[in-house]
């Protein structure tokens, strides 16, 4: 008989930290019966900014559920310096397509948070590297 996965809830303490800086709570991936996606909880303290990343072979959706902050994602072969960012909010839906330099800020008077559903599910910390710029300046994580 298999085993039905029970709830999950977000931890108190972060299970890890982003490549981009950010904290992680894991909620759901293979140990809850899902093969090809997996869902964290992503915080960002107020005032900070993460450092730009590029994802390999993943993409991202995100829905904000709550703080406010901004979103830079540049598609590949674009000018970084030419795309603006984006505020968000509470409520707020977003994609990161696979191999789009991204970075985000918390701008609220309390931290972004928001569910991260990653398609295929996350391979682990060599996934994300660096990005040569980010659109919302120096990162502060």
């Amino acid at each position: 008989m298999r085993k039905i996965p029970t709830p999950t809830k977000s931890a108190l303490s972060p299970d890890t930290i982003a490549p981009d800086g950010s904290e992680i709570r894991f909620l759901v991936d293979q140990t809850s019966g899902i093969s090809g996606a997996s869902m964290v909880e992503v915080s960002l303290g107020k005032g900070e900014i993460t450092r730009p990343v590029i994802h390999q072979t993943v993409e991202e959706i995100w829905y904000v559920l709550e703080g406010s902050g901004k979103v830079w994602r540049c598609p590949p072969q674009e000018n970084p310096e030419d795309i603006k960012p984006y505020p968000v909010e509470k409520g707020n839906a977003l994609s990161i397509p696979t191999h789009w330099s991204f970075q985000f800020s918390s701008t609220g008077n309390v931290p972004l948070k928001f569910l991260c559903i990653t398609i295929p599910p996350w391979p682990g910390g060599n996934e994300a590297i660096p990005a040569d710029y980010g659109g919302l300046g120096t990162p502060s994580v």
